[in-house]
């Protein structure tokens, strides 16, 4: 199967950086996916100090955005620790509409804007941003992308240095998803693929994601999809979900990996 990475929000609530990068180097991973904030809770320092430690690389860094003036104000100094640690890309995350706001193609605009112009520093940092669509049920709050047709179209506009991470939890509806995977592929834009599981019922659109298995997305199906456009990359797991949460991590990680080597194959890490 693909290599696996962890996302450090599906045990944040319980394991701290430090401790999530010492769970990940139990379990012979070689990469993680990492928030800034968290980095904030431990220090830099002794964060940079764990990963070499435990010989472990960064995949994807969380987040530039929300794009309200306090979030952009922080956009340089965001990508500029996502190089220090080595990240291969930096999450996008451009907030819904602002207050009082109706009109969605502006702010959908506003937000191409953004991005474009983040772009000439994440280039001069070596870095990538990747646009992640998240579900439609999200865009009043949480971002203004909400497809994977829509994210393509602005890596179409914008070119080097931005391309797409495809979220199973976010995107198994579209019934473009395949062809839109494939134009992804073909633009070798394909950064990251998130797996996760859509619950019957979903009783918080946030935090009641489910673990692999739980509920019912064609995972292999999405990955089959993924593998053919060309994405040779691991896949990251990321739950956000109260109820995993609550359970110890060690824990929570080992089912992840057994239903992953259930779904995608035998287990190895990455």
């Amino acid at each position: 199967m693909a290599d696996v990475v962890f996302n450090h929000a599906t045990v944040r609530e319980r394991a701290d950086m430090l401790e999530f990068l010492e769970l990940c180097a139990q379990r012979d991973l070689s990469a993680v996916s990492i928030w800034g904030n968290e980095i904030e809770k431990v220090g830099e320092a002794r964060a940079l100090e764990a990963l070499s430690a435990h010989g472990l690389r960064v995949s994807g860094y969380n987040r530039i955005g929300p794009f309200t003036p306090e979030g952009l104000g922080r956009a340089r100094a965001e990508l500029e620790r996502a190089a220090r640690f080595g990240a291969d890309h930096v999450f996008l995350f451009t907030g819904g509409l602002a207050s009082g706001e109706y009109d969605l193609p502006v702010a959908r605009n506003r937000a191409e804007t953004v991005i474009a112009d983040l772009l000439p520093v994440v280039l001069d940092l070596g870095l990538k941003l990747a646009i992640e669509p998240l579900h439609p049920m999200l865009v009043g709050d949480r971002t203004v992308i909400a497809s994977l047709n829509h994210a393509n179209d602005i890596c179409d506009r914008l070119g080097e240095g931005v391309g797409v991470v495809i979220d199973a939890h976010h995107l198994w509806w579209d019934e473009q998803l395949e062809a839109e995977i494939a134009r992804a592929g073909r633009a070798g834009r394909i950064l990251g693929f998130h797996v996760n599981d859509w619950l019957i019922p979903t009783r918080h659109l946030l935090t009641d994601r489910g673990m692999m298995g739980d509920g019912i997305i064609d995972l292999a199906g999405i990955e089959a999809m993924v593998r053919r456009a060309g994405f040779a990359g691991p896949v990251e797991v990321e739950i956000f979900s109260q109820d995993w949460w609550r359970r110890d991590p060690a824990e929570v990680m080992d089912i992840a990996l057994e239903r992953c080597a259930a779904i995608f194959g035998k287990d190895r890490a990455a």
